[in-house]
């Protein structure tokens, strides 16, 4: 049984840099693609050094962000983190282990390029904004 609905992932899912330029239609088809999640406290979400190909919402709860070891950040309600996992085969940076119990919506790569394959106006919306984000800001280029 889905702990969110469809309409509260899409507008989660809206905050994210990598989807804002969606429609609220295509948000909709992207958070038909994920999958509700509850983690323990204390549970590693994701380990630095890893291949990731998950992105994740979370919805409730908190969790902590380390690199190395050493503490970079916390993470809760409505903040996400594994974003270039659904278009590259990357290491994860950092490590996010829960510090509470977690709940959260998990999208995996492959649900996702299912997303981009059959709508092929969302994978050019969602390549802009990946572009945006890792091209340098330079206004002569």
């Amino acid at each position: 049984m889905p702990l969110f609905s469809h309409d509260t992932k899409a507008e989660a899912l809206g905050r994210a840099p990598l989807f804002e330029g969606l429609s609220r239609g295509e948000l909709a088809e992207v958070a038909l693609r994920t999958e509700d999640l509850d983690f323990a406290e204390g549970k590693v979400l994701c380990k630095q050094g890893e291949l990731g190909s998950e992105f994740y919402v979370i919805m409730t709860g908190e969790a902590a962000v380390t690199r190395d070891g050493k503490p970079l950040a916390s993470l809760g309600e409505g903040e996400f983190f594994g974003e270039a996992s659904l278009l590259q085969d990357v290491p994860r940076n950092a490590t996010v282990t829960a510090t509470t119990p977690v709940r959260c919506f998990v999208l995996t790569r492959g649900r996702f390029l299912h997303v981009l394959e059959a709508e092929p106006e969302v994978e050019r919306k969602v390549m802009r904004a990946f572009a945006m984000r890792v091209a340098p800001h330079d206004p002569t280029l």
